[in-house]
């Protein structure tokens, strides 16, 4: 290479290294401080695209899951009435048997109606109850979100306003006959009960699947995206200790370089 003053090939060359190692330290360290290997778009445009469909998705995922959570607390929240309508039934039925009892008065029977009447007027009231506003037991079928495309699950409805528990609070059992069909009434309404508690167990049982299913969804995205998007900091602390000694040398051999023309300067003097 020829010795020449105004024209420094090798500090040129040696500051390019320079420039190059400097910049993919900063890179290096910018991915370990954030534990991201994708800080800006130049970084993997792909990737960054693909990563914000991921995020959108998890994210829709996450609020079909509260849907589904909510839906499942308001199951509960039915099941929890009617395992207290369920008491109530069996004491009416009770109460029905025991004033078809021959040896009780007009007397006895008029308090077993009183007491009759009283759980009939609760189950009753309980069908008016209602959850963050919406009704309990209208008998409504409710469409639960459950995934991010917007399909819904039929949550179905609970009517404790049907006749067959409605009725109750008009029967009498103030005579033995009375007892004999108000208890052939209660047992009805006994299974309607049951058959009602079985449709809510349904429900929750597919709730709880279709939670179960958007969690397993959620991880494996989360998964996904962060193969994407996540440093992995051994292989990065590596990289970032190779570009630190680079930096280093190429600094040190940037000042032998820019030394080369003193050396022009003494076959000049």
């Amino acid at each position: 290479m020829p010795l020449v003053i105004n024209t420094n090939i090798s500090a040129e060359q040696t500051s390019a290294f320079l420039e190059k190692s400097s910049n993919n330290l900063s890179k290096s360290l910018e991915e370990l401080s954030s534990g991201s290997k994708v800080n800006s778009p130049s970084d993997d445009s792909a990737g960054l695209a693909v990563s914000m469909n991921l995020t959108e998705q998890m994210g829709d995922n996450s609020a079909a899951s509260d849907n589904v959570s909510n839906a499942i607390s308001f199951n509960q929240t039915q099941d929890g009435y009617l395992q207290q309508v369920n008491s109530a039934l069996d004491r009416m039925s009770e109460l029905s048997v025991q004033a078809q009892d021959v040896t009780k008065s007009n007397s006895d029977r008029t308090l077993y109606q009183q007491e009759f009447n009283t759980l009939a007027d609760y189950v009753n009231n309980v069908a008016t109850q209602s959850f963050n506003g919406v009704s309990l037991f209208n008998g409504n079928s409710l469409a639960v979100t459950t995934d991010s495309s917007g399909g819904t699950f039929d949550n179905a409805g609970v009517n404790l306003g049907a006749s067959v528990y409605s009725h109750l609070a008009s029967e009498s059992i103030a005579t033995t006959t009375g007892a004999v069909a108000a208890l052939t009434a209660v047992q009805s309404a006994v299974t309607q009960l049951a058959s009602d508690r079985a449709t809510l167990g349904t429900n929750e049982e597919t709730l709880t699947n279709y939670s179960n299913q958007l969690e397993t969804l959620n991880n494996n995205l989360s998964a996904a995206n962060s193969q994407i998007m996540d440093v992995d900091v051994a292989t990065e602390s590596t990289a970032y200790a190779q570009e630190n000694i680079l930096v280093q040398t190429g600094t040190a051999m940037l000042a032998q370089a820019n030394s080369q023309p003193q050396i022009a300067l003494k076959l000049l003097s």
